[in-house]
C-alpha cells in the first residue's frame, strides 16, 4: 500500500469517528522526528505522540507516548506480566499495517494499546494518521475512547516533565 492510499484510508476512518478532528498532512520529510513536527506544528515536543510497537510475547502493545518521554520496559512488564521487545520495521508493518513513524493508534486490531500518563498535561496531543509526514490533533479523553487504550505509567524521566 502507497503512502497516499494509506492516508486516504485513514482520513476516512478518522472522519467516521464521534470526535471532530482532521487530518494535518506535511511536506514528505518534513517532520522526521518528534522535534520536527512540533516545530512544523508550533508546539512542545512533548505533545507530539509517537507510537511505538513492542511485542509481549506474540502479542502486539502499542505504547503511545508524548514526545519528550523515554518508555521504561521494566513498567511495561509489570502491566503486562512479560517482558516486551520492540518490534522490527516488518513486525510494525506486518501487526499495525503502518511503517514505524507513522503508526496510527485509530482502528488497530488485535493490538493491545497503552496510553502513556505523560500526555494527559496536555489539551491536545498530535498522533500519527498512518504516515510520518501526518498528524491528528486529538484530547486524552477522545485517544482513549477511540482506541480502547488503556492509561498507564510506562515512562521515565530524567527530570519531572514541564507542566506545559
Amino acid at each position: 500500500m502507497t503512502d497516499k492510499e494509506r492516508l486516504d484510508d485513514m482520513v476516512e476512518y478518522i472522519e467516521s469517528l464521534p470526535i471532530n478532528t482532521k487530518v494535518i498532512v506535511f511536506e514528505p520529510g518534513s517532520t522526521k522526528t518528534a522535534q520536527m513536527a512540533a516545530d512544523q506544528l508550533g508546539v512542545s515536543v512533548g505533545q507530539i505522540a509517537k507510537s511505538i510497537l513492542f511485542l509481549a510475547e506474540e502479542t502486539p502493545v502499542l505504547v503511545v507516548t508524548s514526545g519528550d518521554a523515554k518508555i521504561n520496559t521494566s513498567k511495561i512488564k509489570k502491566q503486562l506480566g512479560i517482558k516486551p521487545k520492540m518490534a522490527s520495521k516488518e513486525e510494525c508493518i506486518e501487526k499495525t499495517g503502518f511503517p514505524p513513524g507513522g503508526v496510527c493508534p485509530f482502528g488497530l486490531t488485535n493490538v493491545q494499546i497503552l496510553l502513556d500518563s505523560s500526555m494527559e498535561r496536555f489539551d491536545t496531543v498530535y498522533a500519527a494518521a498512518g504516515t510520518s509526514n501526518t498528524a491528528v490533533p486529538i484530547t486524552m479523553a477522545q485517544l482513549a475512547e477511540v482506541t480502547g487504550g488503556k492509561v498507564v505509567d510506562v515512562c521515565k524521566y530524567g527530570k519531572e516533565l514541564p507542566n506545559v
